[in-house]
């Protein structure tokens, strides 16, 4: 089976690299983007002739385009090109979690997001069974949700 193919989305290079870790780290392909207009520019150059991705994880303050938008327009591309998308951000507020599901994401995880939590969601989304009992055996998660 091939490795899923994750693009993450932040204008941040250390959290790009955190989540790299993290993702890569469980077995899958991951790239990037600074911005929601460079990953729309990637999502489209994958729908001609690369694999298209298998999952996005998208902050939502960006430059140029931001995470709600960028989701926006993922939605309005072919079905191809659709796949999960995971939003992880600062911004905590119930309000927040809203706008990306109306965007059209499919999960929102609040910054800093831990790893057990990253990847397992991730895996979920994928439907990776394995990787998620991999994660959950080497980033037990202590006390619950948060």
């Amino acid at each position: 089976m091939t490795a899923a193919r994750i693009l993450v989305v932040d204008d941040a290079a250390t959290i790009r690299m955190y989540h790299r870790k993290l993702l890569g780290d469980a077995g899958w392909q991951t790239d990037e983007a600074i911005n929601g207009l460079e990953a729309v520019e990637k999502v489209v150059a994958a729908g001609g002739g690369e694999r298209p991705f298998d999952l996005y994880v998208v902050d939502v303050n960006m430059p140029k385009l931001d995470g709600y938008g960028f989701v926006r327009e993922l939605r309005r591309l072919p079905a191809s090109q659709q796949a999960p998308v995971m939003m992880v951000s600062t911004e905590a507020q119930l309000q927040d979690a809203s706008t990306a599901q109306e965007a059209g994401a499919n999960c929102y995880l609040v910054k800093p997001a831990r790893p057990a939590e990253l990847v397992l969601t991730a895996a979920l989304l994928l439907g990776d069974a394995q990787a998620a009992a991999q994660a959950a055996a080497a980033h037990p998660v202590n006390g619950g949700a948060r």
